[in-house]
């Protein structure tokens, strides 16, 4: 009867730490959400000021010394200009383990310049745009990091919370150069978010991804009058471009292969003594990367000696496939339940019903944007690419995304730069930035899952990994979108 009294009273004991324990978790986050409820006037005219300057990868000076200036003013310490790239940062608050991280981007991307409106207004001809959201990314993580050294001030706990300023996601890497900086080696889990036409968090892969711009030169001649003086640097981009549609019969179905002519020549009737294609190559293994993107090199000099031109390459970006990590992933997606999605006012419906015309007869459920979808795990990564993945590869990492567009609203659109321009994105970046400062608080609490995450990480990326770069030695791509 004693030991079963006893049993009793031990069972009720833990009962009550454990309702003790959760009932302390539920004032964290009430406070953590209160303060980014608090303060959103703040992050909202952050966010529609960066939305405005929309400045592209390495060139977002304004962007970067606002999101700067906001965390600075919050009490955290700024290291400028990291990795030799001058819009990179990093923002620190606290000493000590454990170091939480998350990333935060900036860059808008060219040619999507578009008013805040739900039909097609071009504010500036070949104008930029944020039409992946970044201006949301920066400030929302920015957000979330400020309510984390918010309460890790007043609790008067241990550890290290950074904000990571990463500029030129768009095809310049700039997390490449972070990670072989080292930058990450004191991290113990990195946190990211993305803007989306849903909400989820998942343990998700994505593909791999290698891009060069492929110069060729040849020499200038009249068309017309003297061609067979003149070598066209125009015929061997296309040589070259031909070679490569007739090589994805023979490469892996997984495969992705895209480019565009960014110079072709000036006028039809001078034989082009220079022309530029800017290729892109993925596949979800970054290994199958490396050997497609030879291929490619093969066929650009079997152009350049079919033409009697001269090639030169340039690699610009080089990423990995996200890393997925299931213990941290779960530990979002419960937050993010938590949190819940977006739900629009009149206005809001209205202006997402208006611009859901503009998918044609495609017809998307607005009520979805309220929704969390389920989560799931893909360890194959299938459609884009981020340089979020050569971070995974180095620290656990975790991420998920905000409905800051009306559903069906494709990414890399005018209508995404539209949705990014109003409430509809606000009220998305801060569903994510709750669930970011929920999570990381989360991790300040339990070591035992940051261990998890890591074992999970060795486990995926197998205990002899080392990491190696797939852009070599190269420095960043500062003049990439000149």
């Amino acid at each position: 009867m004693k030991s079963c009294l006893l049993g009793c009273c031990l069972l009720l004991s833990l009962l009550n730490a454990v309702s003790a324990q959760s009932e302390e978790k539920n004032l964290r986050d009430q406070m953590l959400q209160n303060h980014i409820d608090e303060k959103a006037a703040v992050y909202e005219e952050v966010a529609m000021r960066i939305w405005g300057l929309a400045e592209l990868g390495y060139q977002e000076y304004e962007s970067s010394q606002l999101l700067q200036e906001t965390l600075a003013g919050a009490g955290f310490t700024i290291e400028k200009q990291v990795a030799e790239m001058p819009t990179a940062f990093v923002a620190s608050y606290g000493t000590g383990q454990p170091v939480i991280g998350i990333l935060g981007e900036f860059d808008a991307l060219p040619g999507v310049s578009q008013d805040s409106l739900p039909e097609r207004k071009v504010l500036s001809e070949r104008g930029a745009g944020h039409a992946c959201g970044h201006h949301l990314f920066g400030v929302g993580s920015a957000a979330a990091a400020i309510a984390v050294k918010n309460w890790l001030e007043k609790e008067q706990i241990t550890g290290t919370i950074k904000l990571f300023g990463t500029p030129a996601e768009e095809g310049g890497g700039g997390k490449i150069y972070m990670v072989k900086s080292g930058l990450f080696d004191d991290v113990d889990v990195v946190l990211h978010w993305h803007p989306s036409s849903e909400n989820s968090a998942d343990a998700a892969s994505s593909l791999a991804n290698k891009s060069a711009k492929f110069r060729f030169y040849g020499k200038a001649a009249h068309a017309a009058g003297s061609p067979e003086r003149g070598r066209s640097a125009l015929d061997a981009v296309e040589a070259m471009n031909y070679m490569v549609n007739l090589m994805r019969e023979h490469v892996d179905t997984k495969s992705r292969i895209h480019y565009v002519i960014t110079r072709g020549g000036e006028a039809p009737n001078v034989v082009p003594e220079f022309a530029e294609v800017f290729y892109y190559c993925r596949h979800p293994n970054p290994e199958q990367v490396k050997e497609n993107f030879n291929w490619i090199v093969e066929a650009a000099n079997g152009a350049a000696k079919g033409t009697q031109t001269r090639m030169e390459y340039e690699v610009i970006h080089g990423l990995y496939n996200l890393l997925p990590n299931e213990v941290l992933g779960r530990m979002m997606h419960t937050n993010l339940l938590k949190v819940g999605g977006v739900y629009y006012n009149e206005k809001e419906l209205a202006f997402a019903e208006k611009l859901s015309e503009s998918f044609g007869d495609i017809l998307f459920n607005l009520e979805s944007a309220k929704a969390v979808k389920p989560f799931r795990i893909q360890e194959e990564g299938t459609g884009g690419s981020t340089d979020v993945g050569d971070v995974s590869w180095v620290v656990p990492t975790a991420g998920m995304r905000a409905a800051t567009w009306a559903p069906g609203t494709p990414a890399h659109s005018w209508q995404a730069v539209a949705c990014g321009g109003t409430s509809i994105g606000i009220k998305g970046m801060k569903v994510a930035a709750k669930t970011m400062a929920m999570t990381a608080a989360d991790l300040f609490s339990e070591d035992v899952k940051i261990k998890e995450a890591w074992t999970e990480l060795n486990r995926r990326r197998g205990a002899q990994f080392e990491y190696e770069s797939l852009v070599g030695d190269r420095k960043p791509p500062l003049d990439y979108r000149n």
